[in-house]
């Protein structure tokens, strides 16, 4: 199944010709700050798999996992669209709140719940992890 998806003013479109390798929720602090105080809700893709149109912006930090990330956002409109690590090169994650369509998407697991503030909703049907799995 092909997706598509971009940024809220179009600067930034993207093609997805697979199907995601998981879909998580994650509470690290990272993804709390850029999903304004929740989880961010991530499909995981094979890269070989995202083709993109336009230029992002990008903003490179390390993680709590240690990590060396780069997280891609639109430069005019603020969409935050993509986290990458360095040390993966197979895997882009992928912002659901992006695709054009986000039906059949149902998240298979919850990670960096150690993170998570006392008030979040974790869903106990979910797997859950207290910080990134292997």
């Amino acid at each position: 199944m092909t997706r598509t998806g971009g940024c809220k003013c179009g600067t930034v479109r993207y093609t997805i010709r697979l199907e995601p390798v998981t879909t998580r929720l994650c509470w690290c602090r990272d993804c709390q700050y850029w999903a304004a105080g929740n989880a961010a809700v991530n499909i995981v893709v094979p890269r070989a798999a995202l083709t993109v149109e336009g230029v992002p912006s990008a903003w490179d930090s390390v993680a709590d996992s240690g990590s060396h990330m780069r997280r891609s956002f639109c430069g005019t409109c603020g969409t935050q669209l993509f986290s990458e690590a360095r040390e993966n090169a197979e895997h882009m994650v992928v912002r659901v709140g992006t695709l054009d369509d986000a039906g059949g998407i149902r998240p298979e697991s919850v990670i960096w719940t150690a993170s998570a503030p006392p008030w979040a909703l974790i869903d106990p049907a979910l797997k859950a992890f207290p910080g990134q799995p292997t």
